[in-house]
């Protein structure tokens, strides 16, 4: 296993504990996180907002973690995130309330690190089955509340 392998891992054992505050500390000072099934990017101190925002929904949150693929300063990561949508789940169109609903959603996330931090953080979650594991799928209008 090499140095950056190990340091994703790492990353993923801080998000199961929900700890946002060391979770953004694993990044670059110009690193961010870009939820791409959200379109929405973070930076800084927003970076861990994206542990609370699945904490705060699915508080059971366990990312099953699959196959690893590493390069160099590159890792990919096939993985499942898992829970019960116990919380409000923020998203940029608005705030989808509990369903008490059982993902198990597919994600692939892509890594780009420099000296032992992460510079990217690409994030791929298949939003569709997450949708639709939580029934809302084919009437997602309805179920959204904007921000207020």
């Amino acid at each position: 296993m090499t140095d950056n392998e190990r340091i994703i891992r790492h990353l993923y054992e801080v998000a199961e504990v929900q700890d946002s505050a060391a979770f953004v500390k694993l990044f670059a000072d110009d690193g961010y996180f870009y939820d791409v099934s959200a379109g929405a990017k973070y930076y800084g101190q927003d970076i861990g907002k994206t542990v609370d925002i699945y904490a705060t929904a699915f508080p059971d949150m366990h990312r099953e973690l699959g196959n690893f693929y590493v390069t160099d300063d590159t890792i990919i990561v096939e993985l499942s995130l898992n829970g019960t949508h116990k919380g409000p789940l923020v998203i940029p169109a608005g705030t989808i309330a509990p369903t008490n609903q059982r993902i198990q959603a597919p994600c692939c996330d892509v890594f780009k690190l420099k000296d032992g931090k992460v510079e990217f953080f690409h994030c791929y979650t298949a939003a569709t089955i997450l949708f639709a594991q939580l029934g809302i799928l084919g009437n997602i209008g309805a179920v959204l509340q904007p921000h207020g």
